[in-house]
C-alpha cells in the first residue's frame, strides 16, 4: 500500500523505480516517494528503537511532526523518513536510540 495524496507533500507522482539499501538489503522503491512509504509498501513497519526503553517504533503521524519514523539515512541519524524522498542508491538503516553519525566513504562523498 502506498500513499497517493500526502497531507503535507500533496499528490504523489510515481517516479521511476530505483533501488535503495535498507540495512544492507536492496529494496525497490519509486524515486521521490517518502522513504517510510517505500518501506511500508514492502511490508516493513519497524523503523527504529526508542531511546529510553529500546521499544520498536514505526510510522505514526506521517507528517514530519513526531520522531517515530526517524532512521539513519546515508550516515545521518534522526532523519524523518515520512517526509524524506527516496533517491536511487540511498542507504537507510534501522536506528537504535539516538543513532550514530557515520562517515561516507570518500568516493561516495565525491559523487554527492
Amino acid at each position: 500500500m502506498r500513499i497517493d495524496d500526502h497531507p503535507i507533500l500533496g499528490k504523489t507522482q510515481r517516479g521511476k523505480e530505483v533501488t535503495i539499501l535498507v540495512d544492507g538489503a536492496p529494496l525497490t522503491a519509486h524515486e521521490g516517494e517518502p522513504v517510510a512509504v517505500a518501506l511500508t509498501a514492502a511490508g516493513r513497519r519497524l523503523l527504529h528503537y526508542s531511546v529510553k526503553r529500546g521499544e520498536p517504533r514505526g510510522m505514526f503521524c506521517a507528517l514530519g511532526q513526531c520522531n517515530d519514523c526517524v532512521m539513519t539515512v546515508d550516515g545521518q541519524p534522526n532523519v524523518r523518513t515520512c517526509i524524506t524522498p527516496v533517491r536511487d542508491g540511498m542507504r537507510v538503516e534501522t536506528q537504535i536510540g539516538l543513532g550514530q553519525w557515520r562517515s561516507l566513504p570518500p568516493a561516495q562523498l565525491e559523487e554527492d
